[in-house]
């Protein structure tokens, strides 16, 4: 595992840990040139399942995107990050049943609906940012029909 601080490919292992219910492990890294500590993940990749984009267009699921469009999202935001992996295991499980793919459309809502029960605020920004809405007015109606 490179070294996140002077990128030498010599680190060794501090300490592992069995985290999200037995299904990833926790490991702690030395970096072995400069002494810097970092914790890494290792979970079995389980998931593969084809995403149909709104233009039509497929594409194999991506779980970097999801992490990085929720945690945009949360940005200065108080949140658990061992929740947040618990949220994106349990899609990722949803999504993965649908043996013909699934859309992003419903990977958006049901972001969204879980963002909403985690962070009122997270959920605005998401709704913000990947909902396209021609104006101030029809955001406001979304929110109403989402928020009722």
């Amino acid at each position: 595992m490179k070294c996140p601080k002077c990128k030498n490919l010599d680190t060794k292992v501090i300490d592992s840990r069995l985290t999200d219910d037995g299904k990833a492990v926790r490991r702690r890294r030395e970096c072995e040139k400069c002494s810097a500590r970092f914790t890494t993940f290792e979970r079995l990749e389980f998931v593969s399942f084809m995403v149909t984009k709104l233009s039509g267009e497929l594409e194999t699921y991506d779980r970097t995107k999801v992490v990085s469009s929720m945690t945009k999202a949360l940005v200065k935001r108080k949140f658990d990050p061992d929740k947040l992996e618990q949220i994106i295991n349990a899609l990722e499980m949803e999504w993965a049943q649908n043996k013909q793919g699934i859309t992003s459309k419903r990977i958006w809502k049901d972001i969204l609906r879980r963002l909403r029960d985690l962070d009122e605020v997270a959920f605005l920004r998401y709704a913000s940012i990947y909902h396209n809405h021609e104006n101030v007015r029809e955001f406001i109606k979304f929110l109403e029909e989402e928020l009722l």
